[in-house]
Protein backbone atom coordinates (compact mmCIF):
# COMPACT_ATOMS: atom_id res chain seq x y z
CA UNK A 1 0.00 0.00 0.00
CA UNK A 2 1.13 3.03 -0.44
CA UNK A 3 1.61 6.04 1.81
CA UNK A 4 0.99 9.90 0.37
CA UNK A 5 2.74 12.41 2.76
CA UNK A 6 0.19 15.45 3.90
CA UNK A 7 2.30 18.60 4.56
CA UNK A 8 5.53 17.77 6.42
CA UNK A 9 5.26 14.80 8.58
CA UNK A 10 1.48 13.74 8.12
CA UNK A 11 0.72 10.11 6.45
CA UNK A 12 -2.41 9.89 4.02
CA UNK A 13 -4.35 6.01 3.29
CA UNK A 14 -3.76 4.69 0.36
CA UNK A 15 -7.54 3.95 -0.41
CA UNK A 16 -9.09 7.26 1.02
CA UNK A 17 -5.91 9.86 0.47
CA UNK A 18 -6.86 11.55 4.22
CA UNK A 19 -4.67 12.18 7.03
CA UNK A 20 -5.69 9.32 9.71
CA UNK A 21 -5.73 12.56 12.01
CA UNK A 22 -6.75 15.69 10.81
CA UNK A 23 -8.79 14.59 7.88
CA UNK A 24 -9.37 17.04 5.00
CA UNK A 25 -7.90 20.27 6.81
CA UNK A 26 -4.14 19.15 6.72
CA UNK A 27 -2.79 21.15 9.74
CA UNK A 28 0.88 19.76 10.46
CA UNK A 29 2.31 17.78 13.19
CA UNK A 30 5.19 17.10 14.68
CA UNK A 31 4.78 13.68 15.11
CA UNK A 32 4.64 10.95 12.21
CA UNK A 33 2.17 8.57 11.85
CA UNK A 34 1.35 5.20 10.82
CA UNK A 35 -1.41 4.08 8.31
CA UNK A 36 -4.98 4.35 8.55
CA UNK A 37 -6.29 1.76 10.42
CA UNK A 38 -9.96 1.91 8.85
CA UNK A 39 -8.22 0.53 5.95
CA UNK A 40 -6.30 -2.91 5.46
CA UNK A 41 -6.09 -5.62 8.07
CA UNK A 42 -1.98 -4.96 8.30
CA UNK A 43 -2.70 -1.09 9.39
CA UNK A 44 -2.33 0.04 12.63
CA UNK A 45 -3.18 3.61 14.40
CA UNK A 46 -0.89 5.17 16.22
CA UNK A 47 -1.22 4.81 19.81
CA UNK A 48 -0.86 8.44 20.50
CA UNK A 49 -3.50 9.96 18.34
CA UNK A 50 -6.22 7.54 17.49
CA UNK A 51 -9.71 7.81 18.55
CA UNK A 52 -10.01 4.41 20.84
CA UNK A 53 -6.19 5.47 22.36
CA UNK A 54 -3.92 2.90 24.31
CA UNK A 55 -1.73 3.61 27.27
CA UNK A 56 1.23 3.61 27.96
CA UNK A 57 2.90 -0.10 28.84
CA UNK A 58 4.88 1.91 32.59
CA UNK A 59 1.66 3.03 33.27
CA UNK A 60 -1.14 0.04 32.52
CA UNK A 61 -2.89 -0.06 35.76
CA UNK A 62 -3.75 3.41 36.43
CA UNK A 63 -4.45 4.03 32.44
CA UNK A 64 -3.07 7.29 32.49
CA UNK A 65 -0.18 9.33 30.47
CA UNK A 66 3.22 10.39 32.33
CA UNK A 67 3.41 13.67 33.10
CA UNK A 68 6.76 14.41 31.87
CA UNK A 69 7.55 10.69 30.68
CA UNK A 70 10.93 10.23 28.45
CA UNK A 71 11.19 9.99 24.45
CA UNK A 72 11.96 6.26 24.81
CA UNK A 73 8.68 4.88 26.02
CA UNK A 74 7.08 2.16 24.40
CA UNK A 75 3.55 1.99 23.34
CA UNK A 76 0.80 -0.79 22.55
CA UNK A 77 1.14 0.00 18.79
CA UNK A 78 4.06 0.60 16.53
CA UNK A 79 4.45 4.34 16.00
CA UNK A 80 6.64 6.09 14.05
CA UNK A 81 10.46 6.48 14.32
CA UNK A 82 10.42 9.43 16.03
CA UNK A 83 8.15 8.94 19.73
CA UNK A 84 6.57 11.73 21.67
CA UNK A 85 5.67 12.22 25.23
CA UNK A 86 2.28 10.69 25.81
CA UNK A 87 -0.63 13.18 26.00
CA UNK A 88 -2.85 14.40 27.66
CA UNK A 89 -4.85 11.35 29.73
CA UNK A 90 -7.29 9.01 27.87
CA UNK A 91 -10.87 9.95 28.10
CA UNK A 92 -11.99 6.13 28.84
CA UNK A 93 -15.94 5.49 29.64
CA UNK A 94 -15.48 3.59 33.70
CA UNK A 95 -16.56 0.17 33.10
CA UNK A 96 -18.41 -2.22 35.19
CA UNK A 97 -16.13 -2.54 38.09
CA UNK A 98 -15.51 1.08 38.73
CA UNK A 99 -19.55 2.08 38.36
CA UNK A 100 -20.21 -0.59 41.41
CA UNK A 101 -17.59 1.31 43.14
CA UNK A 102 -18.85 4.74 42.45
CA UNK A 103 -22.22 3.56 43.35
CA UNK A 104 -21.41 2.23 46.61
CA UNK A 105 -19.73 5.47 47.31
CA UNK A 106 -22.84 7.57 47.10
CA UNK A 107 -24.35 4.89 49.01
CA UNK A 108 -21.80 5.42 52.09
CA UNK A 109 -21.91 9.19 51.91
CA UNK A 110 -25.78 8.83 52.20
CA UNK A 111 -25.77 6.59 54.92
CA UNK A 112 -23.27 8.68 56.80
CA UNK A 113 -25.46 11.79 56.33
CA UNK A 114 -28.41 10.26 57.51
CA UNK A 115 -26.42 8.99 60.55
CA UNK A 116 -24.87 12.62 61.58
CA UNK A 117 -28.55 13.74 61.85
CA UNK A 118 -30.01 11.24 64.64
CA UNK A 119 -33.66 13.05 64.15
CA UNK A 120 -33.78 11.22 60.56
CA UNK A 121 -33.22 7.91 61.64
CA UNK A 122 -35.45 8.19 64.09
CA UNK A 123 -38.25 10.07 62.01
CA UNK A 124 -37.60 7.03 59.09
CA UNK A 125 -38.11 4.21 61.78
CA UNK A 126 -41.16 5.69 63.00
CA UNK A 127 -42.24 6.27 59.65
CA UNK A 128 -41.42 1.96 59.06
CA UNK A 129 -43.95 1.62 62.39
CA UNK A 130 -45.90 3.41 61.35
CA UNK A 131 -46.83 1.68 57.70
CA UNK A 132 -46.19 -1.46 59.32
CA UNK A 133 -49.13 -0.79 61.78
CA UNK A 134 -51.54 0.37 59.30
CA UNK A 135 -50.83 -2.59 57.02
CA UNK A 136 -51.19 -4.95 59.76
CA UNK A 137 -54.74 -3.26 60.68
CA UNK A 138 -55.74 -4.08 56.91
CA UNK A 139 -54.98 -7.74 57.07
CA UNK A 140 -57.30 -7.49 60.01
CA UNK A 141 -59.60 -6.69 58.20
CA UNK A 142 -59.48 -8.49 55.59
CA UNK A 143 -58.97 -11.73 57.79
CA UNK A 144 -62.82 -10.63 59.36
CA UNK A 145 -64.01 -10.67 56.05
CA UNK A 146 -62.98 -14.01 55.27
CA UNK A 147 -63.77 -15.90 58.20
CA UNK A 148 -67.55 -13.97 58.02
CA UNK A 149 -67.50 -15.63 54.59
CA UNK A 150 -67.00 -18.88 55.44
CA UNK A 151 -69.64 -19.00 57.38
CA UNK A 152 -72.25 -19.02 54.83
CA UNK A 153 -73.88 -22.50 53.85
CA UNK A 154 -72.39 -22.10 50.30
CA UNK A 155 -69.00 -21.11 51.44
CA UNK A 156 -69.16 -24.15 53.91
CA UNK A 157 -70.16 -26.29 51.48
CA UNK A 158 -67.36 -25.47 48.48
CA UNK A 159 -64.04 -24.39 50.46
CA UNK A 160 -64.73 -22.98 53.57
CA UNK A 161 -61.64 -24.06 55.42
CA UNK A 162 -59.39 -23.09 52.49
CA UNK A 163 -60.66 -19.29 53.95
CA UNK A 164 -60.18 -20.16 57.19
CA UNK A 165 -56.82 -21.23 57.08
CA UNK A 166 -56.27 -18.10 55.02
CA UNK A 167 -57.74 -15.90 57.96
CA UNK A 168 -55.49 -17.86 60.47
CA UNK A 169 -52.59 -17.01 58.29
CA UNK A 170 -53.22 -13.10 57.59
CA UNK A 171 -54.20 -12.53 61.55
CA UNK A 172 -50.28 -14.45 61.87
CA UNK A 173 -48.91 -11.69 59.52
CA UNK A 174 -50.33 -8.79 61.21
CA UNK A 175 -49.39 -9.71 64.78
CA UNK A 176 -45.88 -9.89 63.32
CA UNK A 177 -46.08 -6.34 62.06
CA UNK A 178 -47.76 -4.84 65.13
CA UNK A 179 -44.71 -6.87 66.85
CA UNK A 180 -42.62 -4.65 64.50
CA UNK A 181 -44.31 -1.56 65.28
CA UNK A 182 -44.21 -2.37 69.25
CA UNK A 183 -48.00 -2.05 69.48
CA UNK A 184 -48.17 -5.21 71.85
CA UNK A 185 -51.59 -5.29 72.86
CA UNK A 186 -52.71 -5.45 69.13
CA UNK A 187 -50.61 -8.27 68.56
CA UNK A 188 -51.11 -10.09 71.27
CA UNK A 189 -55.25 -9.81 70.05
CA UNK A 190 -53.83 -11.17 66.27
CA UNK A 191 -52.26 -13.68 68.14
CA UNK A 192 -55.58 -14.76 69.98
CA UNK A 193 -57.68 -14.62 66.88
CA UNK A 194 -55.36 -16.87 65.18
CA UNK A 195 -55.56 -19.11 67.47
CA UNK A 196 -59.12 -19.59 68.05
CA UNK A 197 -59.76 -20.29 64.14
CA UNK A 198 -56.62 -22.97 64.69
CA UNK A 199 -58.89 -24.44 67.19
CA UNK A 200 -61.57 -24.13 64.73
CA UNK A 201 -59.88 -26.56 61.91
CA UNK A 202 -58.61 -28.75 64.58
CA UNK A 203 -55.19 -27.51 64.69
CA UNK A 204 -54.50 -28.53 68.58
CA UNK A 205 -50.29 -27.67 68.34
CA UNK A 206 -50.85 -24.80 65.88
CA UNK A 207 -53.14 -23.12 68.35
CA UNK A 208 -51.08 -23.78 71.92
CA UNK A 209 -48.34 -21.76 69.37
CA UNK A 210 -50.51 -19.09 68.85
CA UNK A 211 -51.56 -18.63 72.37
CA UNK A 212 -48.44 -18.78 73.62
CA UNK A 213 -47.25 -16.29 71.03
CA UNK A 214 -49.92 -14.12 72.56
CA UNK A 215 -49.00 -14.47 76.08
CA UNK A 216 -45.57 -13.30 75.11
CA UNK A 217 -46.64 -10.30 73.40
CA UNK A 218 -49.16 -9.26 76.48
CA UNK A 219 -46.43 -9.37 79.64
CA UNK A 220 -44.93 -5.98 77.88
CA UNK A 221 -48.66 -4.63 77.70
CA UNK A 222 -51.03 -6.71 80.02
CA UNK A 223 -49.30 -9.32 82.50
CA UNK A 224 -53.16 -10.33 83.26
CA UNK A 225 -54.30 -11.15 80.01
CA UNK A 226 -50.32 -12.74 79.32
CA UNK A 227 -51.17 -15.28 82.17
CA UNK A 228 -54.69 -15.47 80.74
CA UNK A 229 -53.04 -16.85 76.72
CA UNK A 230 -50.66 -19.26 78.89
CA UNK A 231 -53.49 -20.94 80.40
CA UNK A 232 -55.54 -21.90 77.36
CA UNK A 233 -52.14 -22.95 76.24
CA UNK A 234 -50.85 -25.18 79.54
CA UNK A 235 -55.08 -26.59 78.77
CA UNK A 236 -53.83 -27.37 74.89
CA UNK A 237 -50.95 -29.03 75.47
CA UNK A 238 -52.12 -31.26 79.30
CA UNK A 239 -54.76 -32.04 77.14
CA UNK A 240 -52.12 -33.27 74.35
CA UNK A 241 -50.10 -35.12 76.99
CA UNK A 242 -46.90 -32.61 76.63
CA UNK A 243 -46.55 -32.04 80.26
CA UNK A 244 -43.11 -30.56 79.94
CA UNK A 245 -44.09 -28.05 77.87
CA UNK A 246 -47.12 -27.06 80.26
CA UNK A 247 -44.69 -27.18 83.50
CA UNK A 248 -42.23 -24.51 81.40
CA UNK A 249 -45.12 -22.21 80.98
CA UNK A 250 -46.47 -23.03 84.72
CA UNK A 251 -42.84 -21.03 85.29
CA UNK A 252 -43.18 -18.75 83.20
CA UNK A 253 -46.84 -17.43 84.63
CA UNK A 254 -45.12 -18.39 88.04
CA UNK A 255 -42.13 -15.42 87.09
CA UNK A 256 -45.31 -13.00 85.94
CA UNK A 257 -46.89 -13.22 89.42
CA UNK A 258 -43.44 -12.23 90.65
CA UNK A 259 -41.98 -9.40 88.96
CA UNK A 260 -44.94 -7.98 87.30
CA UNK A 261 -48.29 -8.56 89.61
CA UNK A 262 -46.06 -9.57 92.99
CA UNK A 263 -48.58 -12.41 94.38
CA UNK A 264 -46.50 -15.20 95.87
CA UNK A 265 -48.86 -17.15 96.80
CA UNK A 266 -49.78 -17.51 93.29
CA UNK A 267 -46.28 -18.03 92.07
CA UNK A 268 -45.99 -20.42 94.61
CA UNK A 269 -49.19 -22.62 93.19
CA UNK A 270 -47.93 -22.23 89.99
CA UNK A 271 -44.20 -23.37 90.61
CA UNK A 272 -46.01 -26.74 92.38
CA UNK A 273 -47.71 -27.59 89.68
CA UNK A 274 -45.01 -27.15 87.15
CA UNK A 275 -43.35 -29.85 90.07
CA UNK A 276 -45.83 -31.81 89.53
CA UNK A 277 -45.47 -32.23 85.70
CA UNK A 278 -41.63 -32.64 85.76
CA UNK A 279 -41.79 -35.27 88.32
CA UNK A 280 -44.69 -37.20 86.21
CA UNK A 281 -42.09 -37.00 83.41
CA UNK A 282 -39.15 -38.26 85.33
CA UNK A 283 -37.66 -34.67 85.17
CA UNK A 284 -36.16 -34.93 88.80
CA UNK A 285 -33.25 -31.77 88.15
CA UNK A 286 -36.04 -29.14 86.99
CA UNK A 287 -38.68 -30.51 89.44
CA UNK A 288 -35.71 -29.61 92.09
CA UNK A 289 -35.85 -26.15 90.79
CA UNK A 290 -38.95 -25.59 91.25
CA UNK A 291 -39.05 -27.05 94.48
CA UNK A 292 -36.48 -25.08 95.94
CA UNK A 293 -38.49 -21.48 94.38
CA UNK A 294 -41.00 -22.69 96.50
CA UNK A 295 -39.57 -23.77 99.74
CA UNK A 296 -37.71 -20.45 99.56
CA UNK A 297 -41.23 -18.38 98.91
CA UNK A 298 -42.33 -20.64 102.09
CA UNK A 299 -40.35 -19.66 104.07
CA UNK A 300 -40.32 -16.06 103.51
CA UNK A 301 -43.87 -16.19 104.35
CA UNK A 302 -43.17 -18.16 107.68
CA UNK A 303 -45.13 -21.61 106.22
CA UNK A 304 -41.47 -23.19 107.71
CA UNK A 305 -42.96 -26.37 108.22
CA UNK A 306 -43.69 -26.66 104.15
CA UNK A 307 -39.87 -24.98 103.63
CA UNK A 308 -38.60 -27.53 105.76
CA UNK A 309 -40.45 -30.57 103.95
CA UNK A 310 -39.18 -29.33 100.85
CA UNK A 311 -35.34 -29.06 102.12
CA UNK A 312 -35.20 -32.19 103.28
CA UNK A 313 -36.78 -33.62 100.45
CA UNK A 314 -34.34 -31.84 97.67
CA UNK A 315 -31.21 -32.79 100.31
CA UNK A 316 -31.95 -35.74 100.84
CA UNK A 317 -32.21 -36.59 96.99
CA UNK A 318 -29.21 -34.80 95.81
CA UNK A 319 -26.50 -36.29 98.26
CA UNK A 320 -26.60 -39.78 96.83
CA UNK A 321 -25.64 -37.91 93.54
CA UNK A 322 -22.14 -37.84 92.82
CA UNK A 323 -22.25 -34.12 90.94
CA UNK A 324 -25.10 -32.94 93.17
CA UNK A 325 -24.26 -33.87 96.57
CA UNK A 326 -22.24 -30.74 97.26
CA UNK A 327 -25.21 -28.72 97.09
CA UNK A 328 -26.95 -30.79 99.63
CA UNK A 329 -25.31 -28.93 102.72
CA UNK A 330 -26.84 -25.98 101.23
CA UNK A 331 -30.39 -27.31 101.32
CA UNK A 332 -29.26 -28.73 104.96
CA UNK A 333 -28.33 -25.36 106.16
CA UNK A 334 -31.38 -23.89 104.96
CA UNK A 335 -33.63 -26.46 106.34
CA UNK A 336 -31.67 -26.25 109.64
CA UNK A 337 -32.23 -22.27 109.94
CA UNK A 338 -36.18 -22.79 109.41
CA UNK A 339 -35.78 -25.08 112.44
CA UNK A 340 -34.12 -22.80 114.46
CA UNK A 341 -36.64 -19.88 113.85
CA UNK A 342 -39.26 -22.00 115.07
CA UNK A 343 -37.62 -23.55 117.74
CA UNK A 344 -33.96 -23.95 119.00
CA UNK A 345 -34.12 -27.64 120.17
CA UNK A 346 -35.21 -28.52 117.05
CA UNK A 347 -32.96 -26.86 115.54
CA UNK A 348 -30.05 -28.87 117.89
CA UNK A 349 -32.28 -32.22 116.75
CA UNK A 350 -32.39 -31.50 113.27
CA UNK A 351 -28.83 -30.56 112.91
CA UNK A 352 -27.84 -33.69 114.92
CA UNK A 353 -30.40 -36.06 112.25
CA UNK A 354 -28.33 -34.10 109.48
CA UNK A 355 -25.32 -35.10 110.75
CA UNK A 356 -25.93 -38.65 110.79
CA UNK A 357 -27.82 -38.76 107.40
CA UNK A 358 -24.69 -36.66 105.56
CA UNK A 359 -21.77 -37.40 107.28
CA UNK A 360 -19.55 -34.38 105.06
CA UNK A 361 -21.90 -31.61 106.11
CA UNK A 362 -20.41 -31.93 109.78
CA UNK A 363 -16.75 -30.70 108.52
CA UNK A 364 -18.71 -27.62 106.36
CA UNK A 365 -18.77 -24.15 107.26
CA UNK A 366 -22.22 -23.95 106.89
CA UNK A 367 -22.42 -26.85 110.32
CA UNK A 368 -19.94 -25.06 111.54
CA UNK A 369 -21.90 -21.75 111.87
CA UNK A 370 -25.02 -23.28 113.00
CA UNK A 371 -23.14 -24.93 116.14
CA UNK A 372 -22.12 -20.83 116.53
CA UNK A 373 -25.22 -19.24 116.32
CA UNK A 374 -27.03 -21.86 118.42
CA UNK A 375 -24.35 -21.41 121.31
CA UNK A 376 -25.19 -17.59 120.99
CA UNK A 377 -28.07 -17.64 121.18
CA UNK A 378 -28.60 -20.22 124.01
CA UNK A 379 -26.13 -17.93 125.88
CA UNK A 380 -28.12 -15.01 124.83
CA UNK A 381 -24.71 -12.94 123.40
CA UNK A 382 -25.57 -11.21 120.65
CA UNK A 383 -22.43 -9.68 120.09
CA UNK A 384 -21.54 -13.50 119.67
CA UNK A 385 -24.38 -14.17 117.25
CA UNK A 386 -22.95 -10.89 115.20
CA UNK A 387 -19.27 -12.22 115.15
CA UNK A 388 -20.53 -15.43 114.01
CA UNK A 389 -22.18 -14.02 111.10
CA UNK A 390 -19.35 -11.56 110.15
CA UNK A 391 -17.12 -14.35 109.86
CA UNK A 392 -18.94 -16.32 107.48
CA UNK A 393 -20.10 -13.42 105.45
CA UNK A 394 -16.26 -12.30 104.99
CA UNK A 395 -15.73 -16.17 102.87
CA UNK A 396 -18.97 -16.81 101.75
CA UNK A 397 -21.59 -13.49 100.75
CA UNK A 398 -24.98 -14.03 102.51
CA UNK A 399 -27.77 -13.66 99.77
CA UNK A 400 -30.65 -12.22 101.04
CA UNK A 401 -32.82 -14.73 101.90
CA UNK A 402 -30.18 -15.93 104.56
CA UNK A 403 -30.41 -12.52 105.45
CA UNK A 404 -33.28 -12.48 106.35
CA UNK A 405 -34.01 -15.43 107.92
CA UNK A 406 -30.35 -14.91 110.26
CA UNK A 407 -32.48 -11.34 111.41
CA UNK A 408 -35.09 -13.19 111.93
CA UNK A 409 -33.34 -15.65 114.42
CA UNK A 410 -31.35 -12.16 116.29
CA UNK A 411 -34.51 -10.77 117.03
CA UNK A 412 -35.57 -13.65 119.63
CA UNK A 413 -32.22 -13.13 121.37
CA UNK A 414 -33.02 -11.32 124.48
CA UNK A 415 -32.05 -7.37 124.46
CA UNK A 416 -31.95 -7.52 120.63
CA UNK A 417 -33.27 -4.19 119.08
CA UNK A 418 -31.41 -3.32 116.46
CA UNK A 419 -32.13 -5.88 113.79
CA UNK A 420 -28.95 -5.53 112.35
CA UNK A 421 -26.45 -8.10 111.45
CA UNK A 422 -23.52 -6.45 111.70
Amino acid sequence: MQRVPCNVHHVHCACCATCILHGATGVPCSVSHATCILHGAAHTTCCVHAVQRAWCSAHRAARAACKAPPASHTHSAPCSAQRAPCPAPCTRPPGPRLRRRRRTSRRRRRRRRCLAWPGLAASCAAMDSTGKEREAVQLMAEAEKRVKGSHSFLRGLFGGNTRVEEACEMYTRAANMFKIAKNWSAAGNAFCQAAKLHMQLQSKHDSATSFVDAGNAYKKADPQEAINCLNAAIDIYTDMGRFTIAAKHHITIAEIYEAELVDIEKAIAHYEQAADYYKGEESNSSANKCLLKVAAYAAQLEQYQKAIEIYEQVGTNTMDNPLLKYSAKEYFFKAALCHFIVDELNAKLALEKYEEMFPAFTDSRECKLLKKLLEAHEEQNCEAYTEAVKEFDSISRLDQWLTTMLLRIKKSIQGEGDGDLK
